[in-house]
């Protein structure tokens, strides 16, 4: 029998749905009972991480918590969390719970050292939360690796593109799209999509070119642990 996984979510809404689709179609089975039994707490109250971050905004730790603790009481036996910003808090979760918490950050650093070697450049696109509080930089920093980041002005192509996306309109795929080829003319090869919005992006927009998807990485190693 596999181990119940309980994915703390609403950060934002849609990628806590690609995140479970993604689970769904990563896992072998011949029938429903073969299949991850999921719990999602869609918790869309928790503050913006970034502004938090920035110094801008009310602390969403508690909030990311209570989520977790729900979780674990409704019979999780581990946690997985689709936002890469939400990361900054893990310590703060982990030390309050007594399940595992997958950390998607890592597991994303690793999957890139693995891919790509340390002699390999790679470009984050994230929020400006992520990308100001080093979330990544500490564990590329480990594999000594170059994570290269974008230029301001295309750092804010980034965040107007995602939160695009979080309000549910049309998002400029340019913006996105400018802001890889800053990168690229920086040196990057390879790009993590350090953002749960731009993983909904890539299917939404099919996207080409050589991403990262921590979306994908998590939910891999999400179904290897629930099934042993």
């Amino acid at each position: 029998m596999s181990k119940t996984l309980g994915i703390l979510g609403g950060m934002g809404p849609m990628a806590t749905v690609t995140l479970f689709k993604k689970v769904i179609s990563m896992t072998r089975a011949n029938c429903d009972q073969e299949h991850i039994h999921q719990i999602i707490d869609s918790n869309t109250q928790i503050p913006d991480r970034t502004s938090y971050i920035l110094g801008k905004g009310e602390d969403p730790a508690p909030y990311l918590v209570e989520s977790a603790l729900r979780l674990e009481k409704m019979g999780a036996d581990f946690i997985i969390m689709p936002c890469n910003t939400a990361h900054y808090f893990y310590e703060r979760i982990t030390q309050s719970i007594g399940i595992p918490l997958l950390n998607m950050v890592e597991l994303t650093a690793e999957f890139s050292f693995d891919t790509c070697g340390s002699n390999a450049k790679v470009g984050l696109l994230a929020t400006d939360g992520t990308c100001s509080s080093g979330v990544y930089d500490k564990y590329f920093e480990l594999q000594n690796t170059e994570l290269v980041k974008p230029d301001p002005d295309f750092q804010r192509l980034i965040m107007d593109f995602i939160y695009g996306i979080k309000k549910g309109s049309d998002a400029d795929i340019d913006k996105l799209i400018n802001a890889v080829q800053n990168l690229r003319d920086k040196g990057a090869q390879t790009f993590i999509l350090g953002c749960t919005e731009l993983s909904f992006a890539k299917d939404e927009y099919s996207l080409k070119g050589n991403f990262i998807d921590p979306l994908n990485v998590i939910a891999q190693r999400a179904v290897e642990f629930a099934l042993g």
